[in-house]
């Protein structure tokens, strides 16, 4: 795991609100020679600082209004079976696996009720599949973020 200094630290929290900055714009703005940033941001990227970059697209208007999470229950020793099988259902837009009670904690997208309907169903058909548990996704209260994090100095 990579510790980050100040420098690192500030030029993540610029990248936070404006993630396509252009090494430029963050020199600019964080007092700092281009070469500084862009051998940071080299360093930063090989320690695995970054995810992906693929831009994150709104499935409404594709046509998936809707979005659940469903908890599933899995037999472990097919646990990555389930997993290849679930990753083939393209309304999965992610999952997670988690401990406790609950195996997978998958996210889906579906037209409507019905569609929704048949994708718990084809999760339930796969084999290892136990059981799942349902739940609409009622809006984002808060999204995915890391400036907090970035803020605290401890």
């Amino acid at each position: 795991m990579a510790a980050y200094d100040p420098v690192d630290r500030a030029l993540l929290g610029a990248l936070t609100p404006d993630p396509r900055a252009t090494v430029v714009a963050l020199a600019d703005r964080l007092g700092l020679s281009r070469n500084t940033v862009q051998a940071r941001m080299a360093r930063l990227e090989a320690s695995g600082a970054f995810r992906s970059f693929e831009r994150a697209i709104d499935p409404v208007p594709l046509g998936y209004p809707l979005e659940a999470f469903v908890s599933v229950h899995v037999r472990q020793k097919l646990l990555a079976e389930v997993v290849t099988r679930i990753a083939e259902i393209p309304e999965v837009i992610q999952a997670h696996g988690l401990s406790g009670s609950v195996d997978l904690l998958v996210r889906v997208v579906s037209r409507d009720a019905e569609d929704l309907f048949r994708i718990d169903g084809a999760i339930l058909a796969i084999e290892g599949v136990e059981r799942t548990e349902t739940s609409l996704a009622m809006g984002e209260l808060i999204p995915y973020r890391l400036g907090p994090l970035l803020d605290r100095r401890t």
